[in-house]
């Protein structure tokens, strides 16, 4: 059984985040407030429940709790600060919604960019550990994955419904909005290289996601050859001069 709070005199919200080790797609991150006396034994970290549990919890966590609230930031504002900083802005937001304010925030793992106003513990597995920071995780979790399913609709290529934008072995899977240069790619590339070092790879996909397009600066001899193996595909030969790769 989780437990119930740190400071048992204090209002404590917990706090997670879904999404930040993802390729694609924005972060998420929910604060949750329970109230005294709050049990639920199947609640637990989201990743140790099925997905029919974690949309159960959802619904008893947000009839049961004190306060609960959601935040997101979104890929291009996750380019501009980093992933790291974005799923402690993502909590921030969903802190700043809750309609009870909190006197102290638990915090799912070993950092975090302090909240104005508000102490907090850092805790290393926390939503396996305490209950309010487990509904967070749960909360985070759903939510996002709903934000991924409306994205497979306009974009189902890419698969977005099971794996929600994280790697899979089936290689990349990236969309023009994530934060990546990686873009549109399905299937892995091995690219062979003789005595020459490629730095500034560009991979982009056609409109109708048929070719890729790939570009590249090489560091050796002025002109040569790679080959170039796309999954799924056959493998080609390119030659470059001049230090460049522009191939297709």
């Amino acid at each position: 059984m989780l437990l119930p709070y740190l400071h048992k005199e204090l209002i404590e919200a917990g706090c997670d985040e879904a999404g930040r080790g993802c390729l694609a797609g924005a972060v998420y991150a929910a604060a949750v407030i329970l109230p005294p006396g709050f049990q639920n034994e199947m609640l637990n970290d989201s990743k140790k429940l099925t997905e029919k549990q974690r949309y159960e919890l959802r619904t008893v966590i947000e009839k049961e709790a004190t306060a609960w609230a959601v935040g997101v930031v979104t890929p291009e504002e996750i380019d501009k600060i980093n992933i790291l900083n974005a799923s402690f802005l993502a909590m921030h937001r969903a802190v700043s919604q809750l309609q009870v304010t909190p006197q102290h925030l638990l915090i799912d793992g070993n950092r975090f960019n302090p909240y104005p106003g508000i102490p907090h513990t850092t805790i290393v597995k926390g939503d396996g550990k305490y209950l309010s920071i487990a509904a967070a995780s749960v909360l985070a979790k759903t939510y996002r994955d709903d934000y991924m399913n409306r994205l497979h609709e306009e974009y189902p290529v890419y698969d977005w419904k099971d794996n929600k934008g994280y790697p899979t072995k089936g290689g990349h899977l990236t969309s023009p909005d994530t934060q990546s240069n990686w873009n549109g790619i399905t299937g892995e590339i091995s690219i062979t290289l003789g005595e020459v070092i490629l730095t500034g790879i560009r991979v982009l996909s056609s409109h109708d996601l048929h070719s890729l397009h790939i570009l590249a600066d090489v560091i050796g001899p002025a002109s040569g050859q790679v080959t170039v193996d796309v999954a799924g595909s056959h493998a080609e030969q390119w030659h470059y001069t001049d230090g460049k790769i522009d191939g297709q």
